[in-house]
């Protein structure tokens, strides 16, 4: 009998493979970064075949950490970043061009031609028009590399976000295997009708999208394959999550009203909403939470935040305040408060709640007293307001209050952020026993299909909570900081 599930979880700055037990414990890892790509200012690459190649080397190596063999595996789960976009030549598995990541924003220059088309738009997708989702990247590699287009229209040119690239290749090699997405990540790329959970012809005629690269949307849950590389060899593909909705699985908040915060490369705040599709009007996202199996879609709220734990990079490598991300919460103890600074890390423009792609980045309150350990808390704190932000917006949303909020990511880590999140909410934050909740939720939704797990009550009993934070700042101060949050903000906005 199988003992272990595994889970590929392809992220913005790197790739891991790792192996999890019944209990949701790891039993081993492997971890590599990929190269970030920045041919000009707000343009962001990745090489597809560089995390393909990524993607094996973490299997192999962690499958020899523990001399694990293919028939140890019930299953293997994919968890992946979501919007970027790849395209790849049917016939030989190149990718034509590089990805364009979500964070990417040269198509700024084709809101516009869209623009009086997003309240329809909107309302199929749940999605406004952004250089964020998949669409507009889309629409701008048909159009600027040479030939791609009529490529396209013939069918030799296949579409995916990087799940659908990875299935792909894993389940038949570069000759070729399952070209599919899941729901999740279907509903980013704003080609996807929330009502219907499928491709939607007339978003496809709106974006001048040619049918046949699309990939076949399937649930998170189901066999779709079997994996052909040698350590995995047989062993099935079955379950698929963008990763925002992957922790919100992981974090078995499979309950309407139960939230999840993912600090990360950027900062994303899930409400599972049930069967319900809940519009926004206050700058949010509708988003297919995760779909089982044959059971019906669940939706969720979500409040997409671009620069977070990017922030600590961007001290780390453009400024050099520290030398390892980990140093920022040291620097930031230096000081006692922010000193007055504020940092508005726009630097993709403002995502929710605002949806401004014209903003850029801003520090403001600087005066002669301000060192380097103000602008590190400032950086830190930056990340605490937008997601109160987005959280207020939620409750204005569905009109009622979310209570605890369940944390995960890299940020976590950071005792300083989480107590000040805490704070600046004024409600409790809790985080998890199983940090890596993201490719846990992969591994969940493989191992529901597979019989691994045998219900959603199985998955909640292996959450156990590892650290809570609880407000002990004074309402007084919670407001003043707050008011000067979104006085900084403004300064953000209409740059150019």
């Amino acid at each position: 009998m199988s003992s272990y599930i595994g889970a590929i979880d392809q992220g913005t700055t790197s790739t891991r493979f790792i192996v999890f037990d019944r209990s949701g414990r790891i039993v081993c890892s492997a971890q590599r970064e990929h190269e970030q790509i920045y041919p000009r200012a707000g343009w962001v690459e990745h090489d597809a075949e560089e995390i393909w190649r990524r993607t094996l080397q973490v299997i192999d190596e962690a499958v020899a950490e523990r001399a694990l063999r293919p028939k140890d595996f019930a299953a293997v789960g994919i968890t992946n970043q979501r919007e970027t976009t790849v395209l790849w030549d049917r016939k030989t598995g190149a990718p034509v061009a590089n990805a364009l990541v979500w964070q990417d924003t040269r198509t700024e220059s084709l809101l516009k031609r869209f623009s009086s088309n997003e309240d329809s738009i909107r309302r199929k997708t749940g999605l406004p028009i952004s250089t964020y989702f998949s669409s507009l990247k889309l629409v701008w590699l048909l159009e600027n590399v040479p030939g791609l287009r009529e490529r396209a229209k013939a069918g030799d040119i296949l579409f995916g976000t990087i799940d659908s690239f990875l299935a792909w290749r894993l389940t038949g090699g570069k000759g070729g295997g399952q070209h599919i997405t899941d729901v999740t990540n279907a509903s980013r790329t704003q080609l996807f009708d929330l009502e219907s959970c499928s491709w939607n012809g007339d978003l496809l005629r709106t974006f001048g999208i040619p049918k046949p690269i699309l990939p076949r949307v399937c649930s998170s849950s189901e066999t779709y394959g079997t994996v052909c590389h040698k350590t995995l060899d047989g062993v099935p593909l079955a379950g698929i999550l963008g990763d925002q909705q992957a922790a919100l699985v992981g974090q078995t908040c499979f309950t309407p009203g139960e939230a999840k915060n993912t600090y990360g490369t950027g900062c994303f705040l899930l409400l599972n909403t049930g069967t319900q599709r809940v519009t926004s009007k206050h700058g949010l996202l509708t988003t297919v939470a995760y779909k089982l199996g044959k059971e019906p879609a669940h939706y969720a709220l979500e409040g997409s935040v671009a620069i977070t734990g990017a922030l600590v990079q961007w001290l780390r490598d453009n400024l050099g305040l520290i030398k390892t991300s980990s140093e920022v919460e040291t620097l930031a103890r230096t000081v006692s408060d922010n000193g007055g600074v504020y940092f508005v890390p726009a630097f993709s423009g403002l995502y929710a709640p605002y949806w401004q792609a014209n903003a850029r980045g801003v520090i403001a309150g600087l005066t002669r007293y301000a060192n380097k350990g103000h602008i590190a808390r400032a950086a830190l704190e930056a990340t605490a307001y937008q997601t109160r932000e987005v959280l207020e917006a939620m409750e204005q949303d569905c009109g009622k209050p979310v209570g605890i909020v369940r944390v995960d990511g890299g940020m976590v880590a950071n005792d300083l952020l989480m107590q000040f999140q805490s704070d600046i909410l004024n409600r409790e934050v809790v985080s998890p026993h199983v940090k890596e909740t993201t490719a846990l939720g992969a591994a969940f939704a493989a191992g529901l299909a597979t019989g691994f797990f045998q219900s959603l009550d199985e998955l909640k009993a292996t959450w156990k909570v590892d650290r809570r934070w609880n407000p002990k700042m004074e309402s007084a101060q919670r407001d003043r900081l707050y008011t000067r949050w979104k006085k900084a903000v403004t300064r953000s906005m209409d740059w150019e």
